[in-house]
């Protein structure tokens, strides 16, 4: 019984490398682990850490968040070398989207790692969402849904599993569910029509996995659907899928933040593996997980049957990675020039004033190098950098003097600093190229403007290249 209850969790940990009580729970039978930016140097580190894991039990589920562009994991240090979802919808090529995500699926295999807690199967619904924005492929269902099924489809086909989140979709959600519980204002029947049909796709495309939000719909209840039974029996029967259910972290604070509460709720509902993956767990906090779900299974709130299929569905996402060779180190870069969309006469001259005007990340994308300036600085050694998150435009406008005025923005629809800056250049009369690097809000009155559709590293040197290009 302690053996079914580890299975079904996928903790994380500290450390670059596999602590020993790790390495003794994966011996023993833990499900597995899910590998964040603090577990991550490069992509040599991370094969040798999956080694260890591996050396303690072969099957062992190794999970990481690789979307590609904003949210990234390999490459937090420096910024993904592809382009995220809104980019690839952007460009709408979906061999493209493919052949990104098998790049991606290539390397994680390479490394040892068998899931990809990838792709957003969101929309974007409303320009208040604070937390899917480019992680979506966009807001038409039917785009979403071809890009989704290509997205699984590349990285199945080197043999990492993919797992499409947030069940139902997130989209219509004005509050970030790391930080509260979100009611989604949709009916089922609009669900259906809309949310679903990305879902859909990807269980038609044979997805591994498929990731619960921490999200309330009314006409099902008020509990959220990671812990809503009637949600994953829809799941199961109508949509069809047959794999791995996967909970959104069960730290975040839309379902209480006890982790042991929420694990056998989540189990008792139909998922089937535990990611707990967003803070890091010691040998004790996962003793007294184990004992909970097992005791929950002698009480008779759980039964064993239905623990017994959660750890057969969790452990089948461990199965070793192919070593198919499909990465791609260019293959980014294309993409992300492909998906750049610009109006206006861009020409900033030898010394333009870069404003990288700085936001909070969401707590998904975390600290990732963001900002156009060094890319800028280094196409176009004149340029002058200011990153900063509160400056006005009689500010800007004073150091600029006469030099072309580059201001980057991420949702500046969602920002009144960064929207006041835009306009408020525009009304100087100045020229100004507006660099939006999220989800492309109203137009603020700039001469020029920019939408990269992302902040990857390989977005941001296309935008950079794009600007070079205009002005020589």
């Amino acid at each position: 019984m302690d053996q079914l209850a580890a299975a079904v969790l996928l903790p994380g940990f500290h450390g670059t490398t596999a602590p020993d009580w790790l390495l003794r729970r994966v011996a023993d039978g833990l499900g597995g682990v899910v590998l964040f930016g603090r577990n991550v140097v490069d992509d040599a580190q991370v094969t040798a850490l999956c080694g260890e894991l591996r050396a303690a039990r072969p099957d062992v589920v190794i999970g990481i968040d690789e979307e590609g562009g904003d949210v990234t994991r390999l490459d937090a240090g420096r910024g993904s070398e592809v382009p995220g979802n809104h980019a690839l919808g952007a460009a709408d090529d979906v061999d493209l989207t493919r052949s990104v995500a098998a790049s991606i699926g290539s390397r994680l295999a390479k490394c040892g790692i068998s899931l990809n807690l990838a792709p957003s199967a969101d929309l974007v619904l409303t320009l208040d969402d604070p937390i899917i924005g480019v992680r979506a492929f966009g807001s038409d269902p039917a785009l979403a849904a071809r890009h989704v099924a290509a997205w699984v489809e590349g990285l199945q086909a080197v043999g990492v599993a993919a797992c499409a989140k947030h069940f139902p979709g997130h989209g219509a959600s004005t509050e970030d569910s790391h930080e509260q519980l979100p009611v989604l204002p949709r009916t089922e029947e609009q669900l259906r029509a809309v949310e679903l049909v990305p879902f859909q796709a990807a269980v038609n495309a044979g997805v591994r996995s498929i990731m619960t939000g921490h999200l309330v719909v009314p006409e099902w209840g008020s509990a959220p659907v990671t812990l809503n039974k009637h949600a994953i029996d829809l799941l199961r029967t109508e949509l069809g899928f047959t794999g791995a259910v996967i909970t959104d972290g069960l730290d975040m604070k839309a379902v209480g933040g006890d982790l042991a509460q929420g694990a056998v709720r989540a189990l008792a509902a139909g998922v089937d593996a535990m990611c707990l993956g967003g803070i890091a767990l010691d040998d004790e906090d996962l003793r007294h997980l184990v004992d909970s779900i097992v005791a929950a299974v002698k009480s008779g709130d759980l039964s064993e049957e239905r623990l017994t299929q959660a750890a057969a569905r969790a452990l089948a996402l461990g199965v070793p990675p192919s070593t198919v060779d499909a990465h791609d180190a260019g293959i980014g870069l294309t993409a992300a020039r492909r998906a750049l969309e610009s109006r206006g006469r861009i020409d900033v001259g030898t010394d333009p004033l870069v404003v990288d005007l700085v936001v909070d990340p969401s707590i998904a994308v975390g600290d990732v190098p963001w900002g156009l300036g060094p890319h800028l600085t280094e196409v176009l050694p004149g340029t002058t950098v200011i990153a900063t998150g509160d400056v006005t435009a009689a500010e800007v406008a004073k150091a600029a003097g006469r030099r072309t005025i580059v201001v980057v923005t991420r949702d500046a629809h969602r920002h009144t600093t960064a929207r006041q800056l835009v306009t408020g250049l525009a009304e100087l009369d100045l020229d100004v190229v507006h660099v939006e690097t999220g989800v492309p809000g109203p137009d603020l009155g700039s001469a020029a403007r920019i939408d990269t559709h992302g902040s990857s590293r390989v977005s941001l040197r296309a935008a950079a290249e794009l600007i070079l290009k205009g002005t020589t």
